[in-house]
């Protein structure tokens, strides 16, 4: 148990230090919040649009590159400290985590975490379409009454005289 003191005494100074700070903080300095306090400010520009009411998938993908690498330091990390001890069963079991962690990373990259630029527009190949495949050819027209008979969706209801009202 003496062997853990050391580490008890710091966790006890840590949440006194933390406990003293706060008090100290209320006692001191009386909390009297005006609309300057309270209003959102970053980098000197006051906002002047809401903000989004959902983040972009990038944010999250930005954020998983930040845990695998976190996650890869935190195994690499006394990898390295036995790596001599462990042999080839441990350079095998490193290298396995090492693909794992890569794939996962290329798979973050691959869906565009890194894009901060405009969003691309993907062009189809020439080859990938079918020019015999239209609208008229893969859409089964269902529940025609009420379009124009001008329409380009609707121009084909003449075909069925069952659905025509």
């Amino acid at each position: 148990m003496g062997q853990y003191l050391p580490i008890v005494a710091l966790a006890v100074l840590a949440v006194l230090f933390g406990a003293v700070s706060i008090l100290a903080s209320r006692l001191l300095n009386k909390p009297r919040p005006t609309p300057a306090k309270t209003a959102p400010y970053e980098c000197g520009i006051v906002d002047q649009t809401p903000p989004p009411e959902r983040f972009p998938v990038r944010f999250f993908l930005v954020a998983m590159i930040f845990v695998i690498f976190d996650i890869e330091i935190i195994f690499l990390y006394p990898y390295t400290s036995v790596f001599r001890s462990l042999g080839t069963f441990g350079l095998v079991a490193i290298i396995e985590f090492a693909v794992a962690v890569f794939a996962t990373f290329l798979y973050v990259i691959a869906n565009g975490a890194l894009d901060w630029g405009p969003a691309v527009r993907h062009r189809r190949s020439e080859a990938a379409v079918d020019p015999g495949r239209t609208s008229r050819s893969t859409i089964r027209k269902v529940g025609l009454e009420g379009r124009l008979d001008g329409d380009d969706v609707g121009a084909g209801h003449h075909d069925h005289p069952e659905v025509a009202a």
